[in-house]
């Protein structure tokens, strides 16, 4: 890998649970958040020597490879100078909120990592993390040539970017399956076979949104192989764009 330091810019249950599983793979971690650095002192002491501190604009321009872990609502305020020139992990879905829709998401015009990419005009953006929990992420993980080695899908514009995210993925401990452009990576974005349900099997009947929330948050992982991967991927159907949040 190209680089030994990953930058996180948002810290909440995805942005912490990458920089566990990064830290554990023996990288370096930028961690960074909008209410500031001091608010990460306990992250920072769990994860040890490897770990520092920093402000999104600090963390932007002190590594190349940056995961930005912000709802998609928070986009705006990604600091986009600093983030020209690097590669920009994107692990954002797209949530319905009332009073926070987007009409070209709801019209499928764009996926969301198109917008992003918009928005991040100088980046290169590669969609990945997005359908898999944290849980599982630290769960999953096995060496190269492992007959269980579980598979993450990216997508994204530029091909030297997907390279280094795929060994990324690699260090991490996953093998990584290329849906191809930012325009096909609806096919792992919620509402399709991909997203989510490979990793944690099928849960219990009759859950309301917040408990399927926090079941998936907490099932075991499941192992699931790169041609898995590609087979879903090459089955979905393009629907209704976002999770439906009641």
């Amino acid at each position: 890998m190209s680089t030994s330091t990953l930058a996180i810019i948002g810290t909440g249950m995805v942005g912490a649970g990458v920089a566990r599983r990064a830290v554990a793979a023996g990288l370096d971690v930028i961690l960074s958040n909008s209410r500031g650095p001091e608010t990460l002192t306990g992250l920072v002491t769990e994860l040890g020597d490897q770990a520092r501190a920093a402000t999104p604009a600090e963390a932007a321009r002190a590594a190349d490879l940056v995961v930005a872990a912000v709802p998609l609502t928070a986009l705006e305020r990604l600091p986009r100078a600093e983030l020209t020139g690097r590669t920009v992990i994107d692990p954002m879905n797209y949530a319905v909120y009332p009073g926070a829709r987007v009409a070209e998401l709801d019209s499928n015009e764009l996926t969301s990592s198109e917008l992003v990419q918009r928005h991040l005009a100088g980046a290169r953006v590669v969609k990945a993390f997005h359908n898999i929990g944290p849980k599982q992420l630290l769960e999953l993980f096995r060496p190269a040539g492992a007959p269980d080695r579980t598979a993450l899908p990216l997508s994204g514009d530029d091909a030297a970017a997907k390279k280094e995210v795929t060994e990324l993925l690699d260090v991490l401990g996953f093998d990584a399956v290329d849906l191809g452009t930012l325009a096909e990576s609806w096919r792992s974005e919620p509402n399709t076979p991909l997203y989510a349900l490979p990793y944690v099997g099928e849960p219990p009947a009759g859950l309301a949104v917040l408990d399927l929330v926090a079941w998936f948050q907490g099932a075991p992982g499941v192992p699931v192989s790169a041609v898995r991967v590609g087979e879903l991927a090459a089955a979905a159907v393009r629907g209704r764009a976002g999770f439906q949040m009641q």
